[in-house]
C-alpha cells in the first residue's frame, strides 16, 4: 500500500501499536548496546524508521517483531559504519577508574547480567529475544533474519556458556555497584513485559 492510499485511521492505529512498543524496543537496544543512553537512540532511530517504512507494515501481523528487526539491522548497520572510530567513552573510562562495588557482598543477579553481556552478540541476542523477551523460536528467527534451528542452538549454547561463566565466574566486573543489579534487571524485565 503506497503511503497516498494509506488513510488517516491507518496511520492513527499504526501510532498507537507502535507507540506502544516503546519499552520493549528500548529493553530490546539495551541488550545490544549495553548503554542506556545510546539504547534510547537506537530506539528511537528505530522508531523514526518504523514510522517512515509504514506503508510497508501489513496492519495485524506482528509488530513488535518487525519493529524489532527494523531495531536490530540498524544497531548492526551503525556497527559496521562506526568501526574505524574511536571507542573512548570519558564516563566509561572514569567508572573503571573508580571501583564501586563491593567485594564482600556480591550480588547473584549482578553476577548473571555480568555473565550476559560477556556471551557472543548474537548468543545474548537470541537468549534475551527467547528468554526475557518471550518471543517463539520462529519470531526470534524472523528478528534475527536466520533459521529457527540457528536461533535454537544461539540460545542453547548462550544457555551452556552462561551457566559455564556463572560457576568459574568468569566475568569481568564493569564498574557498577553490585547492588544495583537486581534493580536493573527488575527494571529491565518490566520495560521487556510491557509493565514499565
Amino acid at each position: 500500500m503506497r503511503a497516498s492510499e494509506r488513510s488517516a485511521g491507518d496511520d492513527e492505529a499504526f501510532k498507537k501499536e507502535l507507540v506502544g512498543l516503546i519499552p520493549h524496543l528500548r529493553a530490546f537496544a539495551r541488550t545490544l548496546t549495553g548503554d542506556p543512553t545510546a539504547a534510547d537512540d537506537l530506539a528511537q532511530d528505530a522508531m523514526v524508521k518504523a514510522w517512515d517504512a509504514r506503508a510497508s507494515y501489513q496492519m495485524g501481523t506482528n509488530m513488535k517483531a518487525w519493529t524489532f528487526m527494523i531495531l536490530r539491522n540498524q544497531f548492526y548497520s551503525d556497527r559496521r559504519r562506526s568501526w574505524r572510530q574511536s571507542q573512548l567513552d570519558q564516563e566509561a573510562a572514569e567508572r573503571t577508574l573508580v571501583a564501586v562495588d563491593d567485594p564482600e557482598s556480591p550480588v547473584a543477579l549482578d553476577e548473571l547480567r555480568l555473565a550476559l553481556n560477556g556471551l557472543p552478540a548474537e548468543q545474548r541476542e537470541a537468549l534475551i529475544l527467547v528468554g526475557a523477551g518471550g518471543f517463539a523460536y520462529e519470531e526470534a528467527a524472523e528478528i534475527c533474519g536466520c533459521a529457527v534451528g540457528t536461533v535454537k542452538s544461539r540460545v542453547s549454547r548462550a544457555r551452556r556458556a552462561l551457566q559455564g561463566a556463572l560457576e568459574r565466574g568468569d566475568y569481568e566486573r564493569d564498574g557498577q555497584a553490585a547492588g544495583d543489579a537486581m534493580g536493573s534487571i527488575l527494571a529491565q524485565a518490566d520495560r521487556l513485559s510491557g509493565a514499565g
